[in-house]
């Protein structure tokens, strides 16, 4: 294992300092950062992607667990520090620069692979529902590990009924298995975000069949879209999805909150 100077010091010495712009927020705490390495189980030789490694604290505990990694990063100025950690891991580091929202990920790591990543705040949405969109199932990806803001955490993982529950638990959890592995003070950042973050786990499970993932992603976009006011009215848009809860015995004066995910499942499949 190579020896490295501590984050602290990499960072001082290429000037760097995170981007509010770029939603960057370094965590610097080695043995925090191991554990998140953890989560996803043995790394020994898998192919890893990560989003956003900043200075690359993450990528170095990925690295430690024997990961190989390929890191996207679009902010130029982190990739001095990153070219020495490749340096330093010879032929189990790759760096690419570019905005992970414009790059193929699967074209990318040519092979399966785990997500892990401390992504950054303004793209972290957007690009987990697009790891969990599409009709190809199971995914390329073996398992998804990533940081949140603790309030997006707690939406990904909500049960129905819930405050929290909406249209990211029903697509993370209709086809997955989502958990909140950890939750992380906001004092292990620098500089401190506003709000306490958490990582979420997900790995893919089975699909239901003859359900689209278009179908289910326009249906909930449409019922949470509209959240206080009943499936009859949020939902009236969508062709045949008021007609679908009467044949499937769903009582149309409900609200989104209150369908579990089998039932918003079974109102895809009548719309698939």
């Amino acid at each position: 294992m190579a020896d490295l100077p501590p984050l602290r010091e990499i960072i001082a010495r290429h000037g760097l300092s995170a981007s509010k712009a770029l939603g960057q927020n370094f965590l610097l705490d080695e043995q925090l950062l191991d554990r998140i390495a953890a989560i996803p189980g043995d790394l020994a030789d898998r192919a890893v992607l990560e989003v956003g490694p900043g200075p690359g604290g993450l990528t170095r505990a990925l690295l430690r667990a024997g990961a190989r990694v390929t890191a996207i990063e679009m902010d130029r100025r982190c990739l001095p520090a990153l070219a020495e950690l490749a340096d330093a891991f010879p032929g189990r580091l790759r760096v690419v620069e570019g905005d992970a929202m414009a790059i193929d990920h699967d074209a990318l790591m040519g092979e399966p692979y785990a997500v892990v990543a401390n992504l950054p705040y303004n793209v972290g949405t957007a690009l987990f529902t697009r790891w969990l969109g599409g009709e190809a199932w199971p995914p390329r990806w073996t398992s998804l590990t990533l940081m949140f803001q603790q309030e997006v955490a707690q939406r990904i993982v909500a049960p129905p009924g819930s405050a929290a529950y909406g249209r990211l638990a029903v697509l993370a959890q209709w086809r997955g298995d989502a958990t909140l592995a950890m939750k992380v003070h906001r004092s292990a950042f620098t500089p401190p975000p506003k709000v306490m973050s958490a990582i979420v786990h997900v790995e893919p499970g089975a699909m239901p069949a003859g359900v689209s993932a278009a179908a289910l992603e326009r249906l909930t976009a449409a019922a949470f879209g509209q959240r206080r006011k009943m499936l009859r009215q949020s939902v009236k848009n969508v062709p045949g999805a008021v007609d679908a809860l009467t044949s499937l015995g769903i009582d149309p004066q409900r609200r989104a909150e209150t369908l579990s995910i089998a039932e918003f499942t079974k109102l895809a499949k009548a719309l698939s």
